[in-house]
């Protein structure tokens, strides 16, 4: 049955959390009908999305359900869908209450809050599938790659075109000599968003905070200030205190394959090349950032230009025809991906080809009548979704394709873009020491703002 909720008490857990370092549990879940014992966190919105989609593979039992607005109407699908499942308020209190019932987390909370649920999962040896991108800031993304090589758990982000046709293709193509030499990408995400039009001076005003939610548990390791509903249901991804914006949202959509295949890595210098209604606490109107990587090996240098805002449209191939759009593709969370000028997407420059692409699993076109001469590889099937994929692995029988090892340093890439377009300057970085040379203010941010002295153990737990 379900359990009362509450929004009152606090308690320390750090003597649990770290007795979980000392004797990782690990390794494959072990339901004993097969299937993996999943808690949830975070239930509405996209996270019921991503809890349909872990559920409809047949490898879960949704054993834990948890959201800091339990009952609010975003909530009632997934709540009616499983109607006998016990609830909570505070994942703290279901780890505390259920933790020895359930093997995985699912984490679709906002941004911000990944962290801390990430982090006491893993220390407590639990599988987590944790919505993109990973972390709020360079540290804590580091923290999360950290955790998943101690602790060994399966660990996935949820960027599913990861296990799409693109992710095979890309790869293949790469392997096959037919993607080379890639100098120059172009992606670009033009649909408009929900801070468009906006003009702040300061955070919002104080407006009462509604029944059914726990403001101070929503609040966790982020920055507190005083409930407004503008903060909430997706229009926290507009503030720079709780979302990452387009690029944060959609980045790892687009140029995640590129970055992988490409052995990308994190950039050198990383520069606001224009923005557009900058201001210090939400996103800006339109924004053309330039990410420079250096040569990695036999790899040349590499220059990606990101360009979001609704007519800050990139330079295109006079050949590049329509855009890519793949119908399975989710619509960004305001907007329709098909209702923009230009669908969001990516022109990848190689040796001798040119090839273009959506988001999402899309698969590469390449322009011009070159592809009639080259004999293209044999692209694999994906052999499960990126929700099975993950589920199979916290059972031992595959390998998360977006584990935290792969999807960090993407996250990393795009959280420098963040920082740039926060400051509105040149980055100069040190992949080596991890720093921000340049830029005093830049090169606190990495750090992430220092969370309240309650939340401070969940930085303790790697």
């Amino acid at each position: 049955m379900s359990q009362p909720l509450f929004s009152t008490r606090r308690r320390t857990i750090v003597k649990g959390a770290l007795a979980a370092m000392a004797t990782p549990m690990l390794a494959q879940a072990k339901a004993s009908n097969g299937k993996v014992n999943l808690a949830c966190v975070g239930i509405g919105n996209r996270a019921a999305q991503v809890i349909k989609a872990l559920h409809a593979t047949g490898l879960a039992n949704v054993v834990a359900l948890c959201d800091v607005d339990m009952g609010a109407p975003h909530t009632v699908e997934i709540l009616n869908m499983f109607p006998n499942v016990p609830r909570f308020q505070d994942f703290r209190r279901m780890f505390d209450r259920m933790g020895k019932e359930f093997e995985a987390v699912s984490v679709g909370t906002p941004d911000f809050s990944h962290f801390p649920i990430a982090m006491l999962a893993m220390s407590q040896g639990k599988h987590v599938y944790c919505e993109k991108p990973m972390g709020q800031s360079f540290r804590e993304i580091d923290m999360m790659m950290a955790a998943e090589r101690k602790y060994k758990v399966a660990a996935q982000m949820g960027n599913q075109g990861h296990s799409e046709a693109n992710y095979f293709q890309f790869k293949s193509w790469v392997d096959a000599g037919i993607i080379k030499n890639v100098r120059t990408i172009t992606a670009f995400m033009n649909n408009p968003r929900r801070w468009h039009g906006m003009a702040v001076s300061g955070y919002l005003p104080r407006q009462p905070v509604p029944e059914t939610l726990d403001w101070d548990v929503w609040t966790a390791t982020g920055p507190y200030h005083d409930f407004n509903r503008g903060y909430v249901n997706g229009d926290w991804r507009s503030w720079f205190d709780y979302g990452n914006g387009a690029l944060g949202d959609w980045g790892a959509h687009i140029f995640d394959t590129a970055h992988e295949f490409l052995q990308l890595g994190l950039p050198t210098e990383v520069e606001a090349v224009r923005l557009e209604g900058h201001s210090p606490f939400i996103f800006p109107q339109a924004s053309t950032l330039a990410f420079r990587f250096p040569q990695r090996g036999a790899l040349p240098p590499l220059e990606l230009t990101w360009y979001d805002g609704v007519n800050n449209l990139p330079p295109l191939p006079k050949n590049f025809g329509a855009g890519v759009v793949d119908p399975s593709v989710p619509p960004p969370s305001k907007g329709s991906a098909t209702g923009a000028v230009l669908p969001p997407g990516k022109v990848i420059y190689g040796d001798g080809l040119t090839f273009k692409g959506g988001s999402h699993g899309s698969e590469l076109q390449i322009l011009g009548d070159a592809a009639r001469d080259i004999a293209l590889p044999a692209v694999p099937k994906s052999p499960s979704n990126h929700f099975a994929n993950f589920l199979k692995a916290c059972m031992g029988e595959e390998t998360c394709r977006s584990r935290f090892a792969v999807a960090g340093p993407l996250c990393q890439t795009m959280g420098l873009g963040v920082i740039a377009q926060r400051v509105n300057a040149r980055l100069v970085f040190d992949p080596a020491t991890k720093q921000i040379t340049n830029h005093k203010l830049a090169n606190a941010l990495l750090a992430g703002m220092p969370p309240r002295k309650e939340w401070e153990q969940y930085y303790k737990l790697v």
